[in-house]
């Protein structure tokens, strides 16, 4: 076979239709990672489409935020208004079509429209249901609103910050982070209840709630010595709260070093050419040195300044010490080793024309990944949707 006749290589849920009715972070970024594994990902909108459509400026055309863009590569959009009767008999068609329904929509109002658990279940039998909520059923939280602040605040990820700084003030994380985080559990969830389907036949209901997602993630280090019952250590892993483990300040900017192995500490103070520091009372062993890592990091912050970012960091990786560079985001689309991974991939949208699109980044030897379907505009694909269940509906009979 020539490379010309080969063809293109399988992706793992080529043939999988999912209708998505997420929206805004937490929903879209779990159905986008399932759009780039080849699922047929039909995002339903309301008229006036998905909220994160406007969250940002775009380059032309209202509703092309730069973060829709970023959540909703490979996808199709069809617009259905729900309260009509007609739209919720396309939806309905849409749900026979389908091997995944998966939404944020409230459970009481879902099923007020039809399209709880139940009522799908006499649509198609055979559909994986996944729910994206705030806070799971059962506790006394079930059915309030969940935005990625409100999440930080429960789980105890917003007083982190204030940990670190001293002042014990409630700061957000600078980050979608728990949206992006309940993003992945939810992707996760679902290719674990679709495997399940292949195993054994049977679907089923999934619920993902983010506030137990988050909490899960957050707690892996910080829970501490909270663990044991009873507590043996306080709450929180002590390096990441540690007000000195930051980047140094170099001549020209800020420099990560992390001495982590019991011998790099020499390495390091041989590196910035002061090694009799750790001849000091206290810091002669490792034990020592572990114990007043304050010490250690407080003097390399007061020795960084004498270089560049540039000669540290050739510096130290001669010798084998991690570190990099601390980046400015705005910088981050010129870094070397992204460009070279193909990392950012600059692409023409139809309506927004030039934009740098991320490109998965998962890597499978099948080269089995790719998407090249372009962020849709509002309802881009609702006629050819409409027609598609036209066509089936016709073969049917």
């Amino acid at each position: 076979m020539t490379q010309q006749d080969a063809s293109p290589p399988m992706r793992v849920l080529d043939g999988v239709r999912i209708i998505d009715m997420t929206s805004v972070v937490f929903g879209p970024y779990a159905t986008q990672m399932l759009a780039d594994l080849g699922a047929d990902v039909i995002k339903v909108e309301p008229p006036q489409g998905d909220q994160y459509r406007y969250s940002g400026k775009p380059a032309k055309t209202r509703g092309m935020s730069p973060g829709f863009l970023a959540l909703n590569r490979g996808k199709r959009s069809i617009v259905l208004d729900l309260k009509s009767e007609d739209d919720r008999l396309i939806m309905t068609d849409l749900l026979k079509s389908a091997d995944i329904f998966i939404h944020n929509v409230r459970m009481n109002a879902i099923s007020k429209l039809g399209f709880g658990p139940e009522e799908t279940k006499k649509i198609n039998d055979d559909l994986i249901y996944v729910h994206c909520v705030g806070f799971g059923s059962g506790g006394p939280y079930a059915g309030l609103q969940a935005y990625d602040d409100v999440i930080q605040a429960g789980s105890g990820a917003a007083t982190l910050a204030g940990r670190v700084d001293g002042t014990g003030e409630a700061k957000y994380l600078p980050s979608l982070i728990a949206d992006k985080v309940a993003g992945l559990h939810g992707a996760q969830a679902t290719l674990a209840a679709y495997i399940h389907k292949l195993r054994t036949g049977e679907s089923q209901f999934v619920e993902v709630p983010m506030f137990e997602s988050f909490t899960h993630f957050m707690l892996t280090e910080h829970l501490a010595g909270l663990t044991f019952d009873p507590p043996n250590a306080a709450a929180c892993y002590s390096r990441q709260i540690d007000p000195d483990r930051q980047p140094f300040p170099t001549s020209n900017g800020y420099i990560s070093i992390v001495p982590y192995t019991p011998e790099s500490w020499r390495i390091v103070f041989g590196v910035v050419e002061e090694p009799e520091f750790l001849e000091q009372p206290g810091l002669q062993t490792v034990k020592e040195q572990f114990a007043n890592q304050h010490r250690l990091y407080q003097r390399l912050a007061e020795l960084t300044p004498r270089k560049t970012t540039e000669e540290w960091v050739e510096q130290f990786r001669a010798a084998r010490i991690p570190c990099m560079a601390v980046k400015d985001v705005t910088d981050i689309l010129s870094d070397p080793h992204l460009q070279a991974t193909g990392f950012f991939r600059k692409q023409i949208h139809p309506s927004e024309g030039v934009w740098h699109n991320m490109a998965p980044p998962i890597r499978y030897d099948t080269g089995g990944i790719k998407n090249e379907r372009h962020p849709p505009t509002l309802g881009e694909q609702s006629d050819e949707i409409r027609a598609e269940l036209k066509g089936n509906s016709q073969n049917a009979t």
